[in-house]
């Protein structure tokens, strides 16, 4: 591996100690994983015991596709490269049994959550209060990544969270009632399971015979308790991780699981990666300096062969429209100057509201932009429609997708109906389905409204079965017929261009699915059950699609910038309650606050450009701002204010001629 820096290579070559690699940004971790996975497999570990395990599907198919670059076909079968929560399915899908879950286990999103919390809350005398069940549903996730079960929670439950603790207990039973489960769930349920049952821990620990992480730092409380079990003893493990760029505590996750790994692990060995292969070495210089301030459980300095570079500059304005401005202008002059693409530069904020004056800018300079988290495909209700009808087809108990899809298209079946239906299958701790068929439902319901229902059940149970003994999908495009969906959505469209771009999304769809069946990853094609489990958690992992911003400026805000690098970036709003957030101050959170600016700085390639203001609009109203204390942490030297800059009157010219140039490309 003659590519690869000495430290590199040695992360690559150790195998027999758990390996922990301390990996700077930019520093080429991935490909210390992939090239791992390769020397793991020529040195005789077959690929079907080898598991790499992330965050995101995009970084899992990453790091398959540069896995495939170095391994043949043959030498690939069996590996695994996934999220960790699409592990955690696989194992919950393949070992229902011992968790007395039926097969095809339904998975609850977030919005799926919030509508069961609100049916338990309207259904129960606890006492709970519908305005507080995104607090209730927050405390639940949050107990679920720290390992913490609904009888621990209500034993160490507190005045502040004691509904909450209750609330859980019930929300387990009845996710259980429906044969359903939660994302939160995908984690903390193997490992239960592997707690409670050591044969089915030992079945796994055999498939799984070495195991790499990547952002280590990233892992929740009982993401390190699903590690810990599937390494055992033998501890043939890599992670890799950067307690610097740990900047997602507010989802569970535990930079101080790094440091955990040393106490659980005697042989443990550390190799820190601190060549960056990114950006130039004063952007490093700034961010070593800022970062320095946290504490660390591990000392590492960032370095670069690439040059020194330019210094990284200070803009000051008056308000948060002449930000706006004149950050646009800057680009604008600089590609000008410079001869560089709009996809060069990006534009990193705290806060998504920060971007709207940059949209309103940039397209006044008519200058071609990206914002990352725009509309994902599964949130369009045509889409959300067919899947639940799907999710219902598979699991008859997955009241989400029931009282989705009853009354769509209309079938007279009206929220006073499933009211008391729902009121009836909750006291007998029963699905809203198998309600329907109960003889006890004619004392709430009339015969009419029984009869409608009835009818929706037979036709599912129906639809079921031809799909499970004939066609799938040719089933799927009848029942969608059937249900005269298209004609659906014409008359709830409010032009025919909405409805034909929905109509398509239905296409689209099913042609997906078709794929993901097809799609031979165990060499056989998957169940409709295997395939709606997958699109689920893709769904939930995918919120936001991934898309090219090509010759597009980018927006987004610096938790989505994470993993991502651009020649030019400019870090707005670097004032004091925006970065550190004002949230962050009053909880004494500053470290994390410090780690995100320093992902910010690190995504620079080339320039980094900080900005301010001096006063700002919030909530309608002028107030004052000051500069970020981050800012003053930065090394004097390395730092040019604009402000205090003479003014270059060559620079004024070429600005002129920049913006003149603009201006005659706006026109023609």
């Amino acid at each position: 591996m003659p590519d690869l820096n000495p430290e590199q290579n040695l992360a690559v070559k150790t195998i027999d100690v758990p390996l922990l690699v301390l990996a700077g940004a930019g520093s080429g971790k991935t490909r210390v994983i992939t090239e791992k996975i390769a020397y793991l497999v020529k040195q005789g570990l077959p690929a079907r015991h080898i598991a790499a395990l992330t965050f995101t599907n995009k970084a899992a198919r990453e790091m398959k596709e540069r896995v495939g670059k170095l391994l043949d076909d043959k030498q690939l079968r069996g590996l695994r490269v996934s999220t960790f929560h699409s592990l955690g399915l696989d194992i919950l899908r393949k070992e229902h049994k011992m968790l007395a879950y039926k097969s095809g286990i339904s998975l609850f999103d977030e919005q799926d959550k919030i509508t069961l919390l609100k049916n338990l809350i309207a259904h129960s005398t606890g006492g709970y209060d519908i305005e507080s069940v995104d607090l209730y549903s927050g405390h639940i996730g949050q107990w679920k990544n720290a390992f913490i079960t609904p009888e621990q929670a209500i034993s160490q439950a507190t005045a502040d969270n004691a509904e909450s603790a209750s609330i859980y207990a019930d929300y387990t039973r009845s996710l259980k009632a429906y044969n359903a489960v939660d994302f939160d769930d995908l984690i903390l349920l193997p490992v239960l399971l592997f707690q409670q049952a050591p044969e089915i821990l030992e079945k796994w620990q055999n498939k799984i015979r070495y195991l790499l992480v990547d952002e280590y730092q990233d892992t929740n409380i009982t993401q390190y308790q699903l590690v810990k079990l599937l390494v055992g003893k033998m501890a043939k493990f890599t992670v890799v991780g950067d307690d610097d760029q740990s900047i997602y505590a507010w989802r569970g996750a535990q930079p101080e699981n790094l440091a955990q790994l040393q106490k659980d692990y005697q042989r443990l060995k550390v190799i820190k990666l601190e060549q960056n292969y990114r950006s130039y070495g004063r952007i490093l210089k700034v961010a070593n300096q800022l970062i320095a301030n946290n504490p660390h459980a591990f000392e590492k300095k960032l370095w670069s062969a690439l040059g020194h570079g330019e210094p990284l500059r200070v803009l000051a304005h008056k308000n948060d429209l002449e930000e706006a401005k004149q950050v646009v202008s800057e680009i604008v002059h600089h590609k000008f100057k410079t001869g560089a693409s709009y996809g060069d530069y990006a534009i990193l904020y705290r806060g998504n509201h920060q971007s709207r004056l940059f949209e309103r800018s940039l397209r006044e300079h008519d200058v071609p932009y990206f914002i990352n988290g725009s509309t994902s495909f599964f949130s369009y209700a045509e889409i959300k429609d067919i899947l639940s009808y799907l999710r219902l087809f598979v699991n008859h108990d997955d009241d989400a997708a029931f009282l989705r899809v009853v009354n769509t298209p209309r079938r007279e079946i009206g929220p006073s109906t499933l009211e008391k239906l729902g009121a009836y299958a909750n006291a007998r701790h029963i699905s809203l389905f198998k309600a329907c068929t109960e003889m006890g439902l004619t004392q709430s319901l009339s015969e009419t409204a029984i009869s409608r229902l009835q009818k929706f059940c037979a036709w599912v149970l129906k639809t079921t079965q031809e799909m499970q003994l004939g066609d799938t999908f040719k089933v799927m495009h009848s029942f969608i017929q059937q249900i005269n969906y298209h004609q659906w959505l014409q008359e709830n469209s409010n032009t025919q261009q909405a409805a034909e771009r929905k109509i398509k999304n239905v296409s689209d769809l099913i042609e997906w699915l078709e794929r993901i069946a097809q799609a031979k990853d165990d060499e056989e094609e998957k169940t409709l059950d295997e395939v709606v489990a997958k699109i689920q958690l893709m769904d939930i992992l995918e919120r936001n699609q991934d898309e090219q911003a090509d010759e597009q400026v980018s927006l987004m805000t610096l938790h989505a910038a994470k993993g991502l690098e651009f020649p030019h970036v400019f870090l707005i709003g670097i004032e004091e309650n925006l970065l550190p957030h004002q949230n962050s101050i009053e909880t004494d959170n500053i470290e994390e606050e410090r780690r995100l600016a320093y992902v910010g700085i690190t995504r620079a390639q080339q320039t980094c450009t900080f900005s301010y203001c001096t006063h700002r609009k919030r909530y309608g109203d002028i107030s004052e701002s000051e500069p970020s204390r981050f800012l003053a942490e930065l090394p004097e030297e390395d730092l040019e204010w604009v402000a205090k800059k003479p003014v270059d009157r060559a620079e004024q010219k070429v600005r002129g001629k920049a913006n003149l140039a603009h201006l005659k490309s706006m026109l023609s």
